[in-house]
Protein backbone atom coordinates (compact mmCIF):
# COMPACT_ATOMS: atom_id res chain seq x y z
CA UNK A 1 0.00 0.00 0.00
CA UNK A 2 3.17 2.50 0.83
CA UNK A 3 4.47 1.61 -2.28
CA UNK A 4 1.29 1.94 -4.44
CA UNK A 5 0.43 5.71 -2.07
CA UNK A 6 4.94 6.59 -3.10
CA UNK A 7 3.71 5.88 -7.21
CA UNK A 8 0.87 7.82 -7.45
CA UNK A 9 2.69 10.58 -5.45
CA UNK A 10 5.14 10.68 -7.99
CA UNK A 11 2.96 9.84 -11.00
CA UNK A 12 1.22 13.01 -9.86
CA UNK A 13 4.18 15.01 -9.37
CA UNK A 14 6.42 14.48 -11.92
CA UNK A 15 9.42 16.89 -11.56
CA UNK A 16 10.40 17.06 -15.69
CA UNK A 17 7.06 19.52 -15.42
CA UNK A 18 8.42 21.66 -12.87
CA UNK A 19 8.70 25.34 -13.88
CA UNK A 20 12.14 26.00 -13.21
CA UNK A 21 11.87 29.62 -15.54
CA UNK A 22 9.07 30.97 -13.16
CA UNK A 23 11.81 30.28 -10.26
CA UNK A 24 14.68 31.56 -12.22
CA UNK A 25 12.89 34.69 -13.32
CA UNK A 26 11.61 34.96 -9.76
CA UNK A 27 15.23 34.63 -8.07
CA UNK A 28 16.41 37.38 -10.66
CA UNK A 29 13.81 40.02 -9.89
CA UNK A 30 14.51 38.83 -6.37
CA UNK A 31 17.90 39.16 -6.36
CA UNK A 32 18.58 42.76 -8.58
CA UNK A 33 15.84 44.26 -5.79
CA UNK A 34 18.47 43.39 -2.70
CA UNK A 35 20.78 45.75 -4.31
CA UNK A 36 17.75 48.27 -5.76
CA UNK A 37 16.98 47.81 -1.88
CA UNK A 38 20.82 48.48 -0.47
CA UNK A 39 21.12 51.42 -2.72
CA UNK A 40 17.73 53.38 -2.11
CA UNK A 41 18.26 53.04 1.70
CA UNK A 42 21.52 54.45 1.30
CA UNK A 43 23.17 51.67 3.24
CA UNK A 44 26.98 51.19 3.37
CA UNK A 45 26.92 47.51 3.02
CA UNK A 46 24.64 44.34 3.09
CA UNK A 47 25.25 44.14 6.63
CA UNK A 48 22.45 47.00 7.29
CA UNK A 49 19.57 45.87 9.51
CA UNK A 50 17.24 47.36 6.51
CA UNK A 51 18.51 45.14 3.67
CA UNK A 52 19.63 42.15 6.11
CA UNK A 53 15.98 41.66 6.76
CA UNK A 54 15.11 42.77 3.18
CA UNK A 55 17.78 39.19 2.41
CA UNK A 56 16.13 37.07 5.20
CA UNK A 57 12.88 37.73 3.96
CA UNK A 58 14.13 36.76 0.52
CA UNK A 59 15.55 33.15 1.63
CA UNK A 60 12.53 32.39 4.21
CA UNK A 61 9.66 33.49 0.94
CA UNK A 62 11.90 31.46 -1.47
CA UNK A 63 12.08 28.54 0.59
CA UNK A 64 8.53 28.35 1.41
CA UNK A 65 7.47 29.32 -2.07
CA UNK A 66 9.13 25.82 -3.49
CA UNK A 67 7.57 23.57 -0.02
CA UNK A 68 3.90 25.18 -0.91
CA UNK A 69 4.92 24.24 -4.77
CA UNK A 70 4.96 20.69 -3.53
CA UNK A 71 1.43 20.94 -1.79
CA UNK A 72 -2.19 20.02 -3.76
CA UNK A 73 -3.31 23.07 -5.01
CA UNK A 74 -6.33 21.22 -4.49
CA UNK A 75 -6.22 20.18 -1.11
CA UNK A 76 -5.42 23.89 -0.39
CA UNK A 77 -9.18 24.98 -2.23
CA UNK A 78 -10.73 22.81 -0.03
CA UNK A 79 -9.66 24.97 3.02
CA UNK A 80 -10.21 28.17 0.85
CA UNK A 81 -13.23 28.41 3.02
CA UNK A 82 -11.84 28.50 6.21
CA UNK A 83 -9.33 30.75 4.26
CA UNK A 84 -11.42 33.40 3.64
CA UNK A 85 -13.22 33.35 7.08
CA UNK A 86 -9.64 33.78 8.75
CA UNK A 87 -9.08 36.55 6.24
CA UNK A 88 -12.09 38.32 7.08
CA UNK A 89 -11.70 38.15 10.76
CA UNK A 90 -7.77 39.19 10.34
CA UNK A 91 -8.83 42.30 8.62
CA UNK A 92 -11.21 43.45 11.36
CA UNK A 93 -8.82 42.51 13.53
CA UNK A 94 -6.40 45.64 11.78
CA UNK A 95 -9.16 47.94 12.05
CA UNK A 96 -9.34 47.23 15.68
CA UNK A 97 -5.60 46.31 16.86
CA UNK A 98 -4.14 47.76 13.87
CA UNK A 99 -1.42 50.21 14.01
CA UNK A 100 -2.39 54.10 12.26
CA UNK A 101 -0.06 55.35 9.83
CA UNK A 102 0.70 59.46 9.51
CA UNK A 103 -2.42 59.67 7.30
CA UNK A 104 -4.63 58.02 9.55
CA UNK A 105 -5.10 54.47 7.98
CA UNK A 106 -4.89 51.41 9.90
CA UNK A 107 -3.14 48.73 7.51
CA UNK A 108 -0.65 47.10 10.00
CA UNK A 109 -0.66 44.98 12.79
CA UNK A 110 2.53 44.33 14.71
CA UNK A 111 3.80 40.62 15.36
CA UNK A 112 6.57 39.73 17.77
CA UNK A 113 10.13 39.04 15.67
CA UNK A 114 8.68 40.26 12.37
CA UNK A 115 7.19 43.49 13.26
CA UNK A 116 5.01 45.09 11.26
CA UNK A 117 3.30 43.11 9.14
CA UNK A 118 0.23 44.22 6.58
CA UNK A 119 -2.33 41.57 6.26
CA UNK A 120 -4.13 42.83 3.62
CA UNK A 121 -0.85 41.28 1.86
CA UNK A 122 -1.51 37.76 2.62
CA UNK A 123 -5.60 38.39 1.58
CA UNK A 124 -4.87 38.75 -1.69
CA UNK A 125 -3.89 35.46 -1.88
CA UNK A 126 -6.59 33.96 0.33
CA UNK A 127 -9.25 35.86 -2.21
CA UNK A 128 -7.58 34.45 -5.08
CA UNK A 129 -7.60 30.99 -3.62
CA UNK A 130 -11.34 31.43 -2.14
CA UNK A 131 -12.93 32.24 -5.75
CA UNK A 132 -11.04 29.69 -7.77
CA UNK A 133 -12.55 27.06 -5.34
CA UNK A 134 -16.15 29.47 -5.58
CA UNK A 135 -16.10 29.24 -9.34
CA UNK A 136 -14.76 26.02 -10.09
CA UNK A 137 -17.68 24.53 -7.90
CA UNK A 138 -20.28 26.87 -10.17
CA UNK A 139 -19.12 26.68 -13.06
CA UNK A 140 -22.41 25.55 -13.96
CA UNK A 141 -24.45 27.83 -12.60
CA UNK A 142 -21.82 30.63 -12.76
CA UNK A 143 -23.89 32.66 -15.33
CA UNK A 144 -27.44 32.56 -12.97
CA UNK A 145 -27.96 36.19 -11.10
CA UNK A 146 -28.15 34.44 -8.06
CA UNK A 147 -24.42 32.90 -7.81
CA UNK A 148 -22.87 36.30 -9.47
CA UNK A 149 -24.77 38.25 -6.12
CA UNK A 150 -23.69 35.77 -3.66
CA UNK A 151 -19.57 35.94 -5.49
CA UNK A 152 -20.05 39.97 -5.29
CA UNK A 153 -21.36 39.32 -2.02
CA UNK A 154 -18.53 37.44 -0.55
CA UNK A 155 -16.14 40.03 -2.32
CA UNK A 156 -17.36 42.78 -0.91
CA UNK A 157 -16.64 41.90 3.40
CA UNK A 158 -12.88 41.81 3.22
CA UNK A 159 -12.87 44.37 0.18
CA UNK A 160 -14.82 46.54 2.69
CA UNK A 161 -12.75 45.93 5.77
CA UNK A 162 -9.96 46.86 3.29
CA UNK A 163 -11.44 50.14 2.26
CA UNK A 164 -12.31 51.56 5.79
CA UNK A 165 -8.80 51.14 6.79
CA UNK A 166 -8.65 53.03 4.29
CA UNK A 167 -6.43 51.08 1.39
CA UNK A 168 -7.82 52.61 -1.80
CA UNK A 169 -4.92 51.32 -3.70
CA UNK A 170 -5.23 47.72 -2.61
CA UNK A 171 -8.69 47.54 -2.89
CA UNK A 172 -8.11 48.65 -6.87
CA UNK A 173 -5.92 45.60 -7.01
CA UNK A 174 -8.51 42.89 -5.34
CA UNK A 175 -11.35 43.93 -7.76
CA UNK A 176 -8.93 43.92 -10.63
CA UNK A 177 -7.79 40.14 -9.48
CA UNK A 178 -11.15 38.93 -8.97
CA UNK A 179 -12.82 40.47 -12.01
CA UNK A 180 -10.15 38.97 -14.09
CA UNK A 181 -10.51 35.56 -12.73
CA UNK A 182 -14.38 35.85 -12.92
CA UNK A 183 -13.68 36.66 -16.68
CA UNK A 184 -11.33 33.59 -17.36
CA UNK A 185 -14.52 31.15 -15.81
CA UNK A 186 -17.34 30.31 -18.14
CA UNK A 187 -18.92 33.66 -18.24
CA UNK A 188 -21.00 34.54 -21.36
CA UNK A 189 -19.98 38.03 -22.54
CA UNK A 190 -23.03 40.08 -22.11
CA UNK A 191 -21.81 39.58 -17.88
CA UNK A 192 -18.54 40.82 -19.06
CA UNK A 193 -19.76 43.63 -21.04
CA UNK A 194 -22.34 44.83 -18.48
CA UNK A 195 -19.29 44.94 -15.82
CA UNK A 196 -17.13 46.84 -18.20
CA UNK A 197 -20.45 48.93 -18.91
CA UNK A 198 -20.70 49.58 -15.15
CA UNK A 199 -16.77 50.47 -14.59
CA UNK A 200 -16.74 53.11 -17.75
CA UNK A 201 -20.26 54.68 -16.32
CA UNK A 202 -18.56 54.62 -12.74
CA UNK A 203 -15.46 56.14 -14.12
CA UNK A 204 -16.88 58.82 -16.39
CA UNK A 205 -19.28 59.76 -13.35
CA UNK A 206 -15.93 60.52 -11.27
CA UNK A 207 -13.95 62.42 -13.54
CA UNK A 208 -17.74 64.70 -14.01
CA UNK A 209 -17.20 64.83 -10.39
CA UNK A 210 -13.84 66.01 -10.10
CA UNK A 211 -13.65 68.22 -13.33
CA UNK A 212 -16.91 69.82 -12.14
CA UNK A 213 -15.81 70.47 -8.01
CA UNK A 214 -18.22 68.32 -7.00
CA UNK A 215 -15.63 65.76 -5.70
CA UNK A 216 -16.53 66.94 -1.92
CA UNK A 217 -20.05 64.58 -2.56
CA UNK A 218 -17.97 61.13 -2.82
CA UNK A 219 -18.09 59.33 0.63
CA UNK A 220 -15.82 56.78 0.14
CA UNK A 221 -12.52 59.13 -0.77
CA UNK A 222 -10.67 59.85 1.62
CA UNK A 223 -9.28 63.70 1.75
CA UNK A 224 -5.70 62.69 1.20
CA UNK A 225 -6.81 60.63 -1.60
CA UNK A 226 -9.26 63.16 -3.04
CA UNK A 227 -6.18 65.73 -3.04
CA UNK A 228 -4.05 63.02 -4.89
CA UNK A 229 -6.27 63.21 -7.55
CA UNK A 230 -6.82 66.50 -8.16
CA UNK A 231 -3.56 66.85 -7.97
CA UNK A 232 -2.99 64.32 -10.78
CA UNK A 233 -5.94 66.50 -12.83
CA UNK A 234 -3.69 69.49 -12.01
CA UNK A 235 -0.62 69.25 -10.88
CA UNK A 236 0.44 72.89 -12.07
CA UNK A 237 -2.23 73.57 -9.35
CA UNK A 238 -1.25 71.67 -7.02
CA UNK A 239 2.93 72.13 -7.30
CA UNK A 240 3.20 71.18 -3.37
CA UNK A 241 1.56 67.82 -3.44
CA UNK A 242 3.29 66.80 -7.12
CA UNK A 243 6.87 67.09 -5.94
CA UNK A 244 6.70 63.71 -5.23
CA UNK A 245 6.59 62.27 -8.30
CA UNK A 246 7.79 65.47 -10.22
CA UNK A 247 11.42 64.41 -8.48
CA UNK A 248 10.83 60.85 -9.71
CA UNK A 249 10.09 61.44 -12.94
CA UNK A 250 13.59 63.58 -12.96
CA UNK A 251 15.24 60.58 -11.58
CA UNK A 252 14.05 58.62 -14.00
CA UNK A 253 14.60 61.20 -17.05
CA UNK A 254 18.54 61.87 -15.37
CA UNK A 255 19.80 57.86 -15.79
CA UNK A 256 19.10 58.28 -19.76
CA UNK A 257 20.01 54.80 -21.26
CA UNK A 258 22.73 53.44 -19.19
CA UNK A 259 21.88 54.97 -15.59
CA UNK A 260 24.37 56.54 -13.06
CA UNK A 261 25.16 52.85 -11.57
CA UNK A 262 24.58 51.16 -8.38
CA UNK A 263 25.37 52.64 -4.81
CA UNK A 264 26.98 56.00 -6.80
CA UNK A 265 27.85 59.01 -5.46
CA UNK A 266 27.03 61.66 -7.94
CA UNK A 267 26.37 65.00 -6.31
CA UNK A 268 24.11 64.84 -9.61
CA UNK A 269 21.74 62.41 -8.40
CA UNK A 270 18.25 62.64 -7.27
CA UNK A 271 17.90 60.61 -4.52
CA UNK A 272 21.70 61.20 -3.01
CA UNK A 273 20.28 64.56 -2.57
CA UNK A 274 17.65 63.05 -0.71
CA UNK A 275 14.77 64.35 -3.14
CA UNK A 276 13.07 61.48 -3.58
CA UNK A 277 10.20 60.29 -1.08
CA UNK A 278 9.77 56.76 0.07
CA UNK A 279 12.13 55.69 -2.66
CA UNK A 280 12.73 52.03 -1.50
CA UNK A 281 8.89 51.55 -1.32
CA UNK A 282 6.40 53.21 -3.24
CA UNK A 283 8.69 55.18 -5.48
CA UNK A 284 11.74 52.43 -5.80
CA UNK A 285 11.28 52.67 -9.27
CA UNK A 286 13.14 55.89 -9.51
CA UNK A 287 15.78 54.34 -7.78
CA UNK A 288 16.05 51.78 -10.47
CA UNK A 289 15.61 54.50 -13.61
CA UNK A 290 18.22 56.39 -12.00
CA UNK A 291 20.77 54.06 -11.16
CA UNK A 292 20.43 51.61 -14.12
CA UNK A 293 18.80 53.44 -16.94
CA UNK A 294 16.33 52.56 -19.60
CA UNK A 295 17.97 49.69 -20.12
CA UNK A 296 18.22 47.74 -16.51
CA UNK A 297 14.51 49.30 -16.48
CA UNK A 298 13.24 47.69 -19.74
CA UNK A 299 14.98 44.76 -18.73
CA UNK A 300 13.42 44.40 -15.59
CA UNK A 301 9.82 45.00 -16.86
CA UNK A 302 10.68 41.84 -19.66
CA UNK A 303 11.54 40.00 -17.06
CA UNK A 304 7.98 40.71 -15.20
CA UNK A 305 6.19 40.40 -18.67
CA UNK A 306 8.06 36.73 -19.08
CA UNK A 307 6.33 36.12 -15.65
CA UNK A 308 2.76 37.09 -16.85
CA UNK A 309 3.69 35.08 -19.86
CA UNK A 310 4.57 31.96 -17.80
CA UNK A 311 1.55 32.08 -15.46
CA UNK A 312 -0.80 32.44 -19.11
CA UNK A 313 1.12 29.30 -20.11
CA UNK A 314 0.55 27.53 -17.33
CA UNK A 315 -3.49 28.65 -17.16
CA UNK A 316 -3.73 27.34 -19.93
CA UNK A 317 -1.89 23.77 -19.46
CA UNK A 318 -4.10 23.28 -16.10
CA UNK A 319 -5.64 20.39 -15.20
CA UNK A 320 -8.80 22.11 -13.58
CA UNK A 321 -10.53 25.48 -13.96
CA UNK A 322 -9.75 26.34 -10.27
CA UNK A 323 -6.12 25.62 -11.50
CA UNK A 324 -6.11 28.19 -14.29
CA UNK A 325 -8.28 30.46 -11.81
CA UNK A 326 -5.26 30.28 -9.72
CA UNK A 327 -2.85 31.26 -12.16
CA UNK A 328 -5.22 34.04 -13.90
CA UNK A 329 -5.65 35.75 -10.25
CA UNK A 330 -2.06 35.41 -9.57
CA UNK A 331 -1.15 36.88 -12.84
CA UNK A 332 -3.98 39.44 -12.43
CA UNK A 333 -2.25 40.72 -9.26
CA UNK A 334 1.06 41.31 -10.21
CA UNK A 335 0.50 42.26 -13.28
CA UNK A 336 -1.35 44.94 -12.47
CA UNK A 337 0.40 46.06 -9.14
CA UNK A 338 3.60 46.30 -11.00
CA UNK A 339 2.19 48.60 -13.88
CA UNK A 340 0.21 51.21 -11.35
CA UNK A 341 3.61 51.23 -9.32
CA UNK A 342 5.78 52.35 -12.51
CA UNK A 343 2.53 54.61 -13.80
CA UNK A 344 2.74 56.34 -10.51
CA UNK A 345 6.38 56.70 -10.80
CA UNK A 346 5.96 57.75 -14.30
CA UNK A 347 3.17 60.25 -13.44
CA UNK A 348 0.90 58.48 -15.48
CA UNK A 349 -1.26 57.29 -12.48
CA UNK A 350 -2.18 59.70 -9.56
CA UNK A 351 -0.06 58.85 -6.19
CA UNK A 352 -1.51 55.64 -4.85
CA UNK A 353 0.77 54.16 -2.45
CA UNK A 354 1.51 51.25 -3.76
CA UNK A 355 4.72 48.49 -3.72
CA UNK A 356 6.42 46.74 -6.55
CA UNK A 357 6.44 43.42 -6.31
CA UNK A 358 9.99 41.75 -5.28
CA UNK A 359 11.57 45.26 -5.30
CA UNK A 360 10.15 47.01 -2.56
CA UNK A 361 11.11 47.15 1.27
CA UNK A 362 9.05 45.36 3.27
CA UNK A 363 8.63 41.40 4.01
CA UNK A 364 4.64 41.04 4.11
CA UNK A 365 4.38 41.68 -0.13
CA UNK A 366 7.74 39.61 -0.33
CA UNK A 367 6.35 36.36 1.60
CA UNK A 368 3.22 37.06 -0.28
CA UNK A 369 4.30 37.01 -3.65
CA UNK A 370 6.47 34.03 -3.20
CA UNK A 371 2.83 32.20 -1.41
CA UNK A 372 0.82 33.11 -4.89
CA UNK A 373 3.90 31.95 -6.82
CA UNK A 374 4.06 28.37 -4.75
CA UNK A 375 0.58 27.31 -5.48
CA UNK A 376 1.20 28.42 -8.93
CA UNK A 377 4.23 26.24 -9.28
CA UNK A 378 1.84 23.49 -7.93
CA UNK A 379 -0.52 24.09 -10.80
CA UNK A 380 2.39 23.82 -13.38
CA UNK A 381 2.89 20.23 -11.81
CA UNK A 382 -0.29 19.38 -12.52
CA UNK A 383 -0.77 20.46 -16.23
CA UNK A 384 -2.48 18.20 -18.81
CA UNK A 385 -0.66 15.96 -20.75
Amino acid sequence: LRERDFMKWKLDYDFKQYDFRLVLYMIALNTIGIFIVRSATSAESFKDPLVVRQILGSFVGLAMCVGISLVDYRKICKWSPWIYILSVVILAGVKIYGTASGHGATRWITVPVLGKVQPSEFVKVGLILFFADYLQKLKEDINHPHALLMEALYFSIPVGLVMIQPNLSTTIIMTVTVAAMTFASPLKLKWIFAFLGAVLFALASLFYLFTSGLYVNIPFIQPYQLQRILTFLNPAENSDDFYQQMWSIMAIGSGMFNGKGLFNNSIFSVKNGNFLVEEDNDFIFAVIGEELGFRGSLIIIIIFLLIILECLIIAYRAKTLSGRLICVGVMAWIGFQTYTNIAVATGLFPNTGITLPFFSRGVSSLLSVYFGFGIVLNVALQRKT
